[in-house]
């Protein structure tokens, strides 16, 4: 199983980037998100699902922990598979979209490449108690603040300690976005 890869960005093809490690190529499928930010000859980590199939192994990367985990969770629905993940993952940064699972919002899941009506339906009966509460406005992701932007440390520190994402999202509820990575972490643990 690869867990993540590490490198140097070598280039950019439509929705997938290929990172140099070691002299070693790896292709990794990524969300749009993902995609836009990424710079050719920059160090890049990506955190990696490796998804095997009969015919075929791919690799979806993503630039935060917090997002592998709600892409793993998205597979998990029936009729939803990674491309239709990804897919749903494109449509904003991670947290918003936990947020709008949360919510029960099907009309926003819909707007995804691929994704029906019933599509989203299923995804929100499925995951709607298993992404934790709804965090701010999820609408207005300009507003958003370092808690829901989907680049939170603290978020993935909890998870890398063993906290799922709804567990590490509700520890975080109350935190001061303004602390230290660390600071917020500690005030977390304490809280929980």
């Amino acid at each position: 199983m690869i867990a993540h890869v590490s490198g140097k960005l070598a280039e950019k093809f439509q929705n997938s980037l290929v990172i140099d490690v070691s002299g070693v190529g790896y292709e990794v499928h990524v969300s749009h998100i993902d995609y836009d930010v990424a710079a050719v000859g920059e160090p890049i980590k990506l955190y990696t699902y490796h998804h095997i199939r009969e015919q075929e192994e791919s690799l979806f990367g993503f630039s935060q922990l917090s997002a592998k985990r709600l892409f793993e969770l998205l597979i998990n629905v029936q009729g939803i598979g990674p491309k239709a993940a990804l897919a749903i993952l494109s449509l904003a940064p991670s947290e918003q979209v936990r947020s709008a699972l949360a919510n029960g919002d099907a009309g926003f899941i819909q707007k995804a490449s691929g994704i029906g009506k019933r599509s989203a339906e299923r995804v929100i009966l499925d995951l709607k108690d298993k992404v934790g509460p709804p965090s701010g406005d999820y609408e207005q992701s300009a507003t958003l603040s370092a808690a829901v932007s989907g680049n939170d440390e603290a978020l993935d520190a909890l998870m890398a300690l063993g906290y799922n994402l709804s567990q590490a999202s509700e520890a975080l509820r109350g935190v001061d976005v303004n602390l230290s990575t660390e600071d917020r972490v500690r005030k977390a643990l304490k809280q929980g």
